[in-house]
C-alpha cells in the first residue's frame, strides 16, 4: 500500500492508496470504524466537469476523516469498485464540498443515486456560503475548499493545488485537460485527491461553530440542502434539444450577423467589434457620445447603442427618435453572432449521448443567494422565442412555464411595509398592474402607457439600484423626466426610502452585514450601502421561489421540473395531464409575504419552450 504523509496545521496526516484486495480489506475496516464514530468525508476525481457527456470517466473515489484519507482507483475496476461501493453504503453521515457535483457523478457513473446520498450529506460549501457568500474578488473568504481551508485551517492548504497545476503543465496538459490525462498513480495527483477529504473533514466542525456564533438558524441550513437536492435532480433530467432546428438556426444566425456587418461596413465600420471605428462613424453621423469605459474611452456597449437605435432593453421601438441605422446594424450583427455561438453552437457541442443539455443549476450563485444556470440559459433574451424554440419537452409532453407576477414589487411592498402598494396588491385582483396603478396614483386617471413605462423604470430603480441615467436609457425618457418620476415615487411611497435607510443602519450596527427576512447574511460594501434594498428584495424573492420549489417537491411535481429561470419554473408534463399539473404549480407558488399576496400564473405551451413566447411548435 502506498502511503503519503503531509502536514496540515502542524499535524501529520496520511493518504493511503490500496493496491491489492488485502489492502482494500484494511480500508473497509477503517470505513466501518469511522462510520460508527461520525461522518466520513467524500470526494471524486473525474475526467472533467461535463458529467453527462459521452466518454466521461470517474477516476477515483476518496474517503477520509481528519487524519486519514483513502484514494480508491475506480478506473481499476473489480475489487476496487466493490470496495468503494461498500464503504459508500456503510457511511451513515457524509461530508462533501459542493455535493451536487459528486452526487451526479456517483449516480451516473457508480450507480449510487443522489436520492440515496443526499439525505446523508452535509455540504460544506453550503455552510460556508451561509457564513459569507462573497468570493475573494469581492473581499470575502470564498466558498472554494482551498480558500476556506487556507482561512480556517492552514494558510498552506492551496499548495497541492498549485503543485498539481505544475504537474499538468509538465506533462503537456492544460488545467482543463490534465484531469483526464494524468496517470492514475501520479504521487501529486494522489496526494491532492486525498488531502481534499481530510480538509473537508476538518472544515465542517469549524464552519458549524461559526454558524452557531453568528446565529444562523439550522432551518436555513436544512432548507439550502433541500434546494441543492432539487436542483441536482433537475440537472440530471436535463433539457431535450431539437438538434435539426438548432443546426439550422446556427447557420441562419451566422448569415444574419454577416448581413448586418455588411450594413455597418457601408458606414465605415469594417469591424463591428472595434469600438474606435464605431465611435468615429457615429460621431461622423452627428451623434453625441458621452458614456465612457473604465479606461476613459468612449463607450459603444449595448446600453449606449440601444437608445441610438431607438430600442429599449427588450429590443422594442421606443418612439423617442429616428433610429440610427449604424447603431441598429452593429447591435443586430453582434446579437446574431452571440446567439449563434453562445446558444445554438454551444447547445449542440454540449449535448449528452441522449441529445440533452444538462446545465449546472447553482442554487447559491450570487451574494444574495440568487440561483443561476449555465449554458447561457440564465441570460436568454427576455421575450425572444428563437433560441427557446430549440429546447423541447419530452416526447408526448408539453412545456409549462409558471411565473411569479410582479414578484420584485410585491416583495418590496412586503419588506418595506409600503401601505399604498400593499393595498393595491391586496385589493386589485388577478389583473392588478402595479406600474399603471403607480402612474395613476401620481398622474391621475389620464396616465398613459408612457407614464406607466417611466414609473415602472423608477420602481425597478428602487429594487435594483439603477440611477437616473440608467433608467433614462432603458425607458427613452429624459433624465429630467426620470428625476421627477423618482421624486414623485418617493412621495407616493415614502416607506421605501425610510426602509432603505433603516436597513443601512442595521447593517452598520452589524459589521456591514444585513440579515435578510429569512436570516441570510448579506455583506454590504462600504461604498455601495445603497444596494441594501436590492439585496433585501432579491434575497427574499429568491427564498420565496425556493420555498415554492420545496412545496413542488412535496406535491410530487419534481419529476416534471426542468429549470428555475429567474422567477419562473420551466416544466415538461404529459399533454393529457398538463392542465392539472399547471394548477398544482400555481398552487405551490401562491402564498403571502407579510400580508402581501404572492401569486403566479402558469402557461401551457406546445412542444418547445419557444411556444410559450410565440413560436409555432
Amino acid at each position: 500500500m502506498l502511503t503519503y504523509e503531509h502536514s496540515i496545521a502542524g499535524d501529520t496526516v496520511r493518504v493511503h492508496v490500496p493496491d491489492s484486495p488485502d489492502e482494500l480489506s484494511v480500508f473497509i475496516d477503517w470505513a466501518q470504524e469511522t462510520s460508527a464514530r461520525g461522518p466520513i468525508a467524500l470526494d471524486t476525481e473525474t475526467s472533467g466537469l461535463a458529467v453527462f457527456r459521452e466518454g466521461y470517466r470517474l477516476r477515483t473515489i476518496q474517503f477520509g476523516d481528519r487524519h486519514d484519507a483513502w484514494v480508491i482507483g475506480w478506473e481499476r475496476g473489480g475489487h476496487f469498485r466493490r470496495a468503494a461501493l461498500k464503504a459508500l453504503s456503510m457511511a451513515r453521515q457524509i461530508l462533501i464540498h459542493n455535493a451536487a457535483f459528486d452526487w451526479l457523478v456517483l449516480g451516473e457513473h457508480a450507480g449510487t443515486p443522489l436520492e440515496d446520498l443526499a439525505p446523508r450529506t452535509t455540504d460544506t460549501r453550503i455552510l460556508a456560503s451561509l457564513i459569507d457568500p462573497r468570493q475573494p474578488s469581492e473581499h470575502g473568504i470564498g466558498t472554494g475548499l482551498k480558500s476556506l481551508a487556507a482561512h480556517y485551517i492552514d494558510p498552506a492548504a492551496p499548495d497541492t493545488q498549485n503543485g498539481l497545476t505544475r504537474v499538468f503543465n509538465s506533462l503537456g496538459y492544460t488545467k482543463e485537460t490534465g484531469w483526464a490525462g494524468i496517470p492514475l498513480d501520479h504521487p501529486t495527483y494522489l496526494l491532492y485527491a486525498g488531502l481534499d477529504v481530510i480538509l473537508t473533514a476538518r472544515i465542517e466542525p469549524v464552519l458549524r461553530r461559526e454558524l452557531a456564533r453568528l446565529g444562523v438558524r439550522n432551518e436555513l441550513v436544512t432548507y439550502e440542502h433541500e434546494l441543492a437536492r432539487i436542483c441536482a435532480v433537475m440537472q440530471r433530467a436535463g433539457l431535450l434539444v431539437d438538434q435539426e432546428y438548432t443546426e439550422a438556426l446556427a447557420g441562419r444566425l451566422a448569415e444574419e450577423s454577416e448581413r448586418y456587418a455588411d450594413v455597418a461596413a457601408r458606414y465605415g465600420v469594417s469591424k463591428i467589434g472595434s469600438p474606435a471605428q464605431v465611435v468615429e462613424a457615429l460621431t461622423g453621423m452627428g451623434e453625441r457620445l458621452t458614456e465612457r469605459t473604465k479606461s476613459g474611452a468612449l463607450s459603444t456597449d449595448k446600453t449606449v447603442l440601444l437608445p441610438l437605435a431607438d430600442l429599449d432593453r427588450d429590443w422594442q421601438r421606443i418612439g423617442a427618435r429616428e433610429p440610427n441605422p449604424l447603431a441598429d446594424a452593429v447591435l443586430r450583427a453582434k446579437r446574431a453572432a452571440k446567439w449563434g455561438k453562445t446558444y445554438a453552437e454551444a447547445f449542440l457541442s454540449n449535448l449528452s449521448a441522449s441529445g440533452r443539455l444538462h446545465p449546472t443549476i447553482a442554487p447559491l450563485a450570487a451574494r444574495t443567494g440568487r440561483m443561476s444556470v449555465t449554458d447561457g440559459l440564465h441570460q436568454l433574451p427576455s421575450s425572444d422565442h428563437v433560441i427557446r424554440r430549440g429546447i423541447l419537452a419530452d416526447p408526448g409532453h408539453v412545456k409549462i412555464s409558471t411565473d411569479f407576477q410582479a414578484i420584485e414589487m410585491r416583495v418590496l411592498a412586503a419588506l418595506a411595509d409600503v401601505r399604498r402598494m400593499k393595498e393595491g396588491f391586496t385589493e386589485g385582483g388577478d389583473a392588478f398592474d402595479i406600474h399603471m396603478y403607480t402612474a395613476r396614483l401620481i398622474k391621475g386617471q389620464a396616465a398613459t402607457k408612457r407614464d406607466r413605462k417611466i414609473f415602472k423604470g423608477a420602481g425597478f430603480g428602487k429594487v435594483y439600484g439603477g440611477g437616473v441615467g440608467t433608467i433614462s436609457r432603458q425607458t427613452g425618457a429624459t433624465e429630467t423626466e426620470i428625476a421627477h418620476a423618482v421624486s414623485a415615487y418617493d412621495t407616493a411611497f415614502p416607506e421605501i426610502k425610510r426602509a432603505g435607510k433603516r436597513w443601512q443602519r442595521q447593517a452598520f450596527q452589524n459589521g456591514m452585514v444585513f440579515v435578510s427576512a429569512t436570516g441570510r447574511r448579506l455583506p454590504l460594501d462600504r461604498d455601495r450601502t445603497y444596494a441594501v434594498t436590492n439585496y433585501a428584495c432579491q434575497s427574499a424573492a429568491r427564498d420565496v421561489l425556493g420555498q415554492a420549489m420545496i412545496e413542488m417537491d412535496n406535491a410530487g411535481l419534481l419529476e416534471y421540473m426542468r429549470l428555475p429561470i429567474h422567477d419562473e419554473i420551466l416544466a415538461s408534463a404529459p399533454r393529457e395531464d398538463a392542465a392539472d399539473v399547471a394548477r398544482e404549480f400555481e398552487r405551490c407558488m401562491t402564498m403571502r409575504l407579510y400580508g402581501v399576496p404572492i401569486v403566479a400564473e402558469a402557461e401551457i405551451g406546445g412542444r418547445s419552450w419557444g411556444s410559450l413566447y410565440g413560436a409555432d411548435y
